[in-house]
């Protein structure tokens, strides 16, 4: 039994070690401003189907983790990351029996809810962004969602890490 709870704590492990460096993977300059935002969604999936094993704490080490790693201004995405986990564990019953796109959906307003928290953190250092395109990691994440799903859900299945 501790060996399987070894397993399904490392293979959670290495779903936010690849969403990590899926975050930081070189991207052509017209497609950097779309780059979704991969630490998130693998967080949101991983409080969707086992909210007693991934909390709000995890959610701000991912984000404590993604400040370090994209070298921002450390907390600001901690922060972001803590109350996407939050919100999502309040409603992980309600999201887990809505139809693929309304989970898209859900995933866009998460996605735009941490984006305006790291705006709002930015803003107060004085660095605003220069364009829309600050908001496009929402749309291309919840456009996402639905294969980041499946191949998650597939993957936890043979690992079996679900409650």
């Amino acid at each position: 039994m501790a060996e399987d709870s070894k397993q399904n704590a490392g293979f959670i492990f290495i779903t936010f070690i690849l969403a990590m460096a899926l975050t930081v993977v070189p991207l052509p300059e017209w497609a950097r401003a779309f780059r979704p935002e991969w630490i998130t969604l693998v967080l949101v999936y991983w409080c969707l189907t086992a909210p007693t094993k991934i909390n709000v704490g995890i959610g701000w080490i991912a984000g404590f983790a993604q400040d370090v790693l994209i070298g921002s201004l450390l907390g600001q995405h901690a922060l972001a990351l803590t109350v996407v986990a939050f919100v999502t564990i309040k409603v992980h019953k309600q999201l887990r029996i809505y139809p693929m796109w309304q989970q898209a959906l859900s995933i866009l307003v998460l996605i735009a809810l941490s984006q305006l928290l790291v705006v709002w953190v930015k803003g107060i250092i004085g660095d605003t962004p220069a364009s829309w395109l600050y908001w496009a990691p929402s749309f291309t994440s919840a456009l996402l969602w639905p294969w980041v799903y499946l191949l998650l859900s597939d993957s936890s299945r043979r690992f079996r890490t679900n409650n």
